[in-house]
């Protein structure tokens, strides 16, 4: 264009030299479209720098995130952690074993807090154990009689293993200890008192677990009917908790993780709803049952868990989780249990504690595919050699069978957090654990992050109201409490109104048995039996 340009100028050819597309009327034109391109590029590359500077910028900053600690006030120092069983069961309900033998078998493997809960008979003493004549008579009609009542003698007496032991009521409570034959005083066990597991007579296991205050004795419950043990444990001062949900639900028996609590199948919607409002109007009522008996009723409560508080912490308040064995004889001693982090082995301190969710949730057992593959993948990856073959026994282990759980050895220590640092100005959350192969940052339901420290500042994105940890080795697995976030922009509830129908399906075995719970033909035909 150029050439052509300096050629029409030699030869004075004015026509060529002004209009040619080749002359200067071209080259005018395009130079326009050069500019404008050039310019079109110039805007793209700005924005792209303003948006890239802009996300750095608020990554830096972040949000200004408050987290509300449920460990804030745990001396990591000082405190210590005291292993509880806070759901068995002995021959005063449905357990096979006696009371002096679960007792006996908890202290055994280092049970520091022991709650008995049978169904309907509330736990008065370790001395004395009560029996419900009519329940007794269905058990004995429909299961076969488990056998004697065997409670403590109140001056001590022998245990099974030769050692002798002692009972002792002091200001902290009620303790039990063995000494050995060499006269070696073993540790002690504190009692949790009034314990029971409330609505024996529902049919479709609506069971409540509460503590503290005695409730629930004789009473049989009713089906479906979770507010009247609830508000009234509430109501008196005590303690309680929703157990083992995946049997009520229904959800236990799904075939995968995506089927259960689904809410747009079935009853899902309706559980969920219920389960939010009990927890939102009664805050007594400390939480769910997220791992018991194995985890193969419980094992996609944890999803349910998640949902519970993506529509509880909106409201300000905490959802926490237990495990608990739900023992039923002594061979299920000791396969969920609760870890509590405490000043000193006292029941106040066991009351503080459950209501402020500075306990941990533990489990030998782990019955949920999706997990066991997540965890597999993470521990395959790890630079620890002993990780990569926990994870590729968890491979091996669901290649052979998919629904295969894993079951750690009782003799192999769990993990175990012993120290926690929240800092609210750099917004992180950091654990400090032993026996741990992977750590997983759970947050609506979805993994976010892994590892011994979480920047909530890296995942604004994928964070709601809280963020929780799970911590498995191969000893188990442990859960922490969640750590509720508040922040601007952060959910707000959208309230817990929920009318619930269930006590209907409770009224008609609830009138037989206040009318006929007490009449003495019942106590005439236990003692025939008995």
């Amino acid at each position: 264009m150029l050439l052509n340009i300096i050629n029409a100028i030699k030869s004075k050819d004015k026509e060529r030299l002004l209009f040619d597309t080749n002359g200067i009327a071209g080259l005018v034109f395009y130079g326009a479209v050069a500019a404008v391109l050039a310019l079109f590029m110039a805007v793209c590359i700005l924005m792209v720098i303003y948006s890239t500077l802009a996300f750095a910028g608020d990554t830096d900053t972040g949000i200004d995130y408050t987290i509300i600690d449920p460990y804030e006030d745990v001396n990591w120092l000082t405190y210590k952690q005291y292993r509880a069983d806070l759901h068995n069961h002995t021959t005063a309900s449905d357990g096979t074993d006696t009371l002096k033998d679960m007792l006996e078998q908890q202290y055994e493997y280092g049970f520091d807090i022991a709650a008995v809960t049978d169904h309907g008979v509330v736990d008065y003493g370790w001395t004395r154990q009560s029996v419900i004549p009519a329940m007794e008579i269905f058990i004995d009609l429909f299961k076969g009689r488990a056998g004697d009542i065997v409670p403590l003698e109140s001056q001590g007496g022998e245990a099974a293993n030769g050692n002798t032991y002692s009972l002792e009521t002091k200001k902290g409570g009620s303790y039990y200890s063995q000494t050995t034959s060499s006269g070696i005083k073993l540790h002690s066990m504190l009692r949790v008192p009034y314990g029971i597991e409330n609505n024996p007579s529902s049919l479709n296991n609506a069971h409540v677990n509460s503590w503290f205050v005695d409730y629930g004795h004789g009473l049989l419950g009713g089906t479906s009917d979770y507010e009247t043990p609830i508000k009234n444990v509430h109501e008196m001062g005590g303690l309680s908790v929703i157990n083992h949900p995946g049997e009520y639900t229904g959800a236990r028996d799904e075939d995968s993780t995506a089927d259960a609590y689904d809410e747009g199948a079935g009853m899902y919607g309706y559980y969920i709803d219920k389960f939010a409002s009990l927890l939102i109007n009664y805050d007594s009522c400390i939480g769910i049952d997220i791992n018991s008996k194995g985890d193969g009723r419980t094992r996609y409560d944890r999803k349910l868990w998640d949902i519970l508080l993506q529509r509880v912490t909106p409201t300000g308040r905490n959802v926490l989780a237990i495990a608990t064995s739900d023992a039923h004889s002594t061979d299920a001693v000791f396969t969920g249990y609760t870890e509590m982090v405490m000043p000193s082995l006292t029941t106040d301190n066991v009351r503080e504690c459950m209501e402020k969710g500075s306990f941990f949730a533990c489990s030998k057992n782990l019955g949920n595919p999706v997990e066991i593959a997540e965890i597999a993948n993470y521990l395959v990856e790890s630079i620890d050699p002993t990780a990569v073959k926990l994870g590729e026994q968890l491979k091996a282990m669901q290649a052979e069978d998919a629904t295969a759980k894993y079951e750690a050895q009782k003799d192999v220590e769990a993990p175990r957090v012993t120290a926690i640092a929240v800092d609210q100005n750099s917004d992180t959350i950091t654990l400090v654990t032993a026996g741990a192969k992977n750590i997983r940052w759970i947050a609506n339901g979805k993994t976010i992050a892994t590892g011994n420290s979480i920047d909530l500042d890296d995942h604004k994105r994928e964070l709601g109201n809280y963020v929780r940890a799970e911590i498995f080795g191969e000893g188990g697995i442990v859960y922490t409490q969640a750590f509720m976030l508040d922040y601007e922009g952060v959910a707000e509830s959208d309230g817990g109104n929920f009318t619930d129908l269930g006590f209907l399906a409770s009224m008609i075995p609830d009138t037989l048995v206040k009318l006929l719970g007490g009449l003495s033909i019942f106590d005439t035909i236990y003692g025939w039996i008995a």
